[in-house]
Parts: structure tokens; C-alpha cells; sequence
């Protein structure tokens, strides 16, 4: 960036008049074509698209799972949505029977000796094989609503699943009292199956329907006396009203003073029997990481080391002037930044113009055009091309704008003082000692001639 010349010029261009427009005052910068916030939005606007897309998407799926997902624990007792199983539990309470409800396999345990009936429903599977052998061993009798494997293993070893039944099972056809005065249970049972081993222990199945049984009866190898629902249908508030649904929940439940309601919770999981970080990281996941360390201290270490040693220099220290020009190019360059790199050529050159024809810092940039054009003798739409509207689309047309930049300054310099033609600024980019060239040669008395500033 020049400084403005030193001197008043011998004839001084008049000041050409144009029509007003909404251009930027050449004080303060030509109309840059550096994208702002609106043209950073046009240009991604593609990208925000798919991300609202996607953010909507996840709205939609939240919204969607929770008016799919029943609140409340299911089978719950104290849950008054559809899969709770609150109706049950007034019943209950209603013809005598104290119903507790108990979070931990310990107050199961506790509530079994004292002869409570447990109700079992571990929707989770969170009891392992040796909880639920204790609790086994302690209740006296033992309601479980849809068992999974790890239940069928530990209370009835050959008692093995057989998917839903089509349509209401048949009657209960067996001598479980509470099946016998239900008669007949709802549709969407789900079958229980009883090998020969198993039937020969005494075990028994109720309702019949193909080879499996909706509710199957008996006593576990540790002592147990074990009813298994292989539905929560008869016992949830949406389906209890069904056939006989109420009538076996409550055949089942109300046998006994007390039910120790029990839905195992993560307490009851075993923190032993989880698996640990080592066990669920893949083999490979280990050498990998202790490769990435190792390279990155070495790419630190080399990065490191490639600045050299650090040098110390008495202060003040004095910086070229041009050296700021250069680094800031250099950024630009690097970061392929044109329209930047165009943006700063021009508001340089306008300010410069503006300078010579000794136009005010607030003239706008068409009166500076204006100017240019009636000193150099060029059309005006070419100056403004040059001065405003073109953009180069690549290195090379970057170069030639700040040649034809550099040769339209060389132009006004030489119409305005002919005589110090030859010390304006050269087009090719060399540096001379013109007026606001911001020279390296001796200047007027008193500056620096180096361009040097502490």
C-alpha cells in the first residue's frame, strides 16, 4: 500500500460527477467478493438441507418411540398404562391380599421366607443362574410371567419354548385350580412345551394348544412349587379383562395372605459375571493404539526438531515493512484464498487512486471509475470491471488482474504528472521510488529509506 504523493500534482483533474449509487465508499473498500454469512449459507445451503433432514428425522424418531413405548415399568404394580399391571394389584389388595412390591433379590428373598407368594417377572434377564437358584431354594411358591431360557433352565429343566399359539388356547384340561376356574385364557398366549424327563417329575401343562401349553405347573429341583405364564397377557391392565385372564392372575396370586411382587432392577445383575473392556476389545484394537502413540510422538519429534534451535535476539527488533505484505500473500496462497488475495489488491488500488486524483476518502467507487476513466481516457465499464465486477476463476487470471491493476495505476500516475512517468509504479511489479509506491529507495528527509519500523 502507497502513501498519497507528496506533493500537489501541476494540474489537477476536475472532479467528475455521476449518478449516485449504493457502492461502498473508496475510504473504506471496494465491493469485496469475499462470501459473507448470506453467500456462506447459499453456497452450503445443500449441506444445511441434509442436516435439518436428518435433525428432523431424529425428532420424528423420538417423538415416534415415545408414543410407541408404554411408560412404566411392565407389569408393574403401581403402572396404570396398558403393559402395567395395576388392576391386578387393587384386585389383589382388595380381597385381603398385601401386595409388596420389592426392587432387590434380597427383599424377595426376605418376603419368600416369610412365606409370601413371589410374582417373577425379569423382563431383562437380569438374574443369573445362581440368583435364581436362591430364590428358588427360599420361595415356597413361585409365579413367573414369560420365563426366558436362563428361568426354564434353573425351575424346570425340560420345559422348553414353542413359540404363540394361533388364536385362544384350548381349556385349561389340567388340575391347577386357578386354570380349572379360569376355563379358558385370551389370545396371544405364548406355549411352553414339556419333555418326557420333565413330565415324569410331575410337571404339567395347562390349556393346551399343538404340543405346547400356555401355563405350565410344577415342582423346581431345588424344592420350589412353580407356576410359568409363558404370556404377561394375563396379568397386564389392557388384556386382564379377557376370558379368563382375571380369573387365573388372581387364582395364582391371591392363594396366599402376601405377594412379594419382584421385578428384578440392574442391582440384581452380577458386576462379576460382566464382561470386561479387555474381553469385548477386539484382539487388533490394542497394537493399533500402541502404533498411534508411538507415531505420534515421533511425528512431534519431528515436526519438533525441524524449526531448529531457538535464537535470541535483542529487542527492538526491526521488521521490513514489506515483510507483513508478503507472510499475509503467503497465507493466501496456501489456503488458496483468491477472492481474499482480489479483495485486497483492489481496496490498495482504489484507496491509491482516489489518493492521486485527489479525490476525498469518501468519494464512492464509481465517482473513483469515473475519474480513472476521464484521466486515462479508458471506457468506464472497463475500469469497473477491473476495479469491481471481474473474478478470477483462477492463479493465472489473479496474476493478470494485479498486472492490469498495477498498469492502471502506472496509467493515472503518468496522465496526471508525465514528468514523473518513469517513477510511478512499474506493471510488472517492481518496486521503484514513484510517489505512494512504498519504495526501498532513499525517500523524502526524515523516513526511513530501508522501509524498516521497530
Amino acid at each position: 500500500m502507497s502513501a498519497a504523493p507528496d506533493a500537489a500534482p501541476s494540474t489537477r483533474t476536475p472532479r467528475p460527477t455521476s449518478e449516485a449509487s449504493p457502492v461502498v465508499p473508496a475510504g473504506t473498500a471496494a465491493r469485496a467478493i469475499t462470501p459473507g454469512v448470506r453467500g456462506a449459507l447459499r453456497r452450503g445451503r445443500t449441506w444445511i438441507v441434509i442436516a435439518v433432514a436428518l435433525l428432523a428425522g431424529a425428532l420424528v424418531l423420538i417423538v415416534l418411540q415415545g408414543a410407541v413405548r408404554a411408560p412404566g415399568s411392565p407389569l408393574a404394580a403401581d403402572n396404570p398404562a396398558p403393559v402395567g399391571a395395576q388392576a391386578l394389584a387393587r384386585v389383589l389388595a382388595d380381597r385381603g391380599v398385601e401386595v409388596q412390591q420389592v426392587r432387590s433379590l434380597d427383599a424377595a428373598l426376605h418376603a419368600a421366607r416369610g412365606g409370601a407368594t413371589v410374582f417373577l417377572h425379569d423382563e431383562l434377564g437380569v438374574l443369573d443362574r445362581e440368583r435364581l437358584t436362591e430364590l428358588a431354594a427360599t420361595a415356597e411358591h413361585l409365579v413367573v410371567a414369560r420365563p426366558d431360557f436362563g428361568t426354564l433352565e434353573v425351575l424346570a429343566p425340560g420345559v422348553r419354548f414353542a413359540g404363540a399359539a394361533d388364536g385362544a388356547p384350548g381349556p385349561a384340561s389340567c388340575g391347577l385350580g386357578a386354570a380349572e376356574r379360569a376355563g379358558r385364557l385370551s389370545e396371544g398366549q405364548a406355549l411352553l412345551t414339556i419333555d418326557d424327563e420333565a413330565a415324569r417329575s410331575g410337571v404339567t401343562g395347562c390349556f393346551p394348544s399343538g404340543d405346547g401349553f400356555a401355563v405350565v405347573s410344577g415342582v423346581s429341583p431345588d424344592g420350589a412349587e412353580f407356576v410359568l405364564v409363558g404370556a404377561a397377557t394375563p396379568f397386564a391392565n389392557e388384556t386382564i379383562d379377557e376370558a379368563g385372564n382375571a380369573a387365573l392372575a388372581v387364582g395364582l396370586l391371591g392363594a396366599r395372605d402376601e405377594v412379594a411382587w419382584y421385578l428384578p432392577g440392574p442391582a440384581d445383575a452380577d458386576a462379576a459375571d460382566a464382561p470386561t473392556l479387555a474381553e469385548l476389545t477386539p484382539g487388533w484394537v490394542s497394537p493399533v493404539l500402541v502404533l498411534l502413540v508411538v507415531v505420534t510422538i515421533a511425528a512431534g519429534l519431528h515436526r519438533g526438531r525441524r524449526f531448529g534451535p531457538l535464537v535470541v535476539e535483542d529487542l527492538p527488533v526491526h521488521v521490513r515493512a514489506a515483510e507483513t505484505g508478503e507472510g499475509r500473500a503467503r497465507l493466501y496462497a496456501r489456503g488458496s484464498a483468491r477472492v481474499h488475495s482480489v479483495d485486497q489488491l483492489r481496496i490498495g488500488a482504489v484507496r491509491r487512486l482516489a489518493a492521486l486524483l485527489r479525490l476525498p476518502r469518501s468519494s464512492e467507487v464509481d465517482a473513483v471509475v469515473a475519474a480513472v476513466a476521464g484521466v486515462t481516457g479508458r471506457s468506464a465499464a472497463s475500469v469497473r470491471a477491473l476495479l469491481v465486477d471481474d473474478e478470477p476463476r483462477g492463479d493465472r487470471e489473479l496474476v493478470a488482474l494485479a498486472r492490469d491493476l498495477a498498469e492502471l495505476e502506472h496509467a493515472v500516475h503518468a496522465a496526471i504528472r508525465p514528468a514523473a512517468a518513469s517513477d510511478a509504479p512499474d506493471p510488472t511489479g517492481a518496486v521503484t521510488n514513484g510517489p505512494g509506491s512504498g519504495t526501498n529507495a532513499p525517500g523524502p528527509a526524515g523516513t526511513d529509506p530501508t522501509g524498516r519500523r521497530p
